[in-house]
């Protein structure tokens, strides 16, 4: 792992919290610095839940919450390898 185990978890967990509950303003992708989807899932929320009723931002929130799972659930050292160090945007 690196030098910034510390700001590494609290990415992580930062992240997370963020995810399950603003996930779907995508605020967990600007936390790690995933700026693209993190803007791709506010637009999607924001304008696809206008012309769909709410529906793709129920699905970008259901997305949010998986993601903040999956990043609580996962040790330090794969956080880190799969997000911060191979930058896997999604899940």
């Amino acid at each position: 792992m690196s030098n910034g185990s510390s700001d590494t978890s609290g990415k992580k967990v930062a992240a997370g919290i963020c995810g399950i509950l603003l996930g779907w303003l995508g605020v967990h992708k600007f936390i790690l610095g995933y700026t693209t989807e993190g803007i791709l899932m506010l637009v999607i929320s924001i304008i696809g839940g206008v012309v769909t009723c709410g529906i793709a931002s129920l699905v970008m929130s259901i997305i949010g919450l998986v993601e903040g799972i999956i990043y609580l659930t996962k040790t330090d050292s794969e956080f880190y390898d799969a997000y911060i160090t191979n930058k896997r945007g999604w899940f």
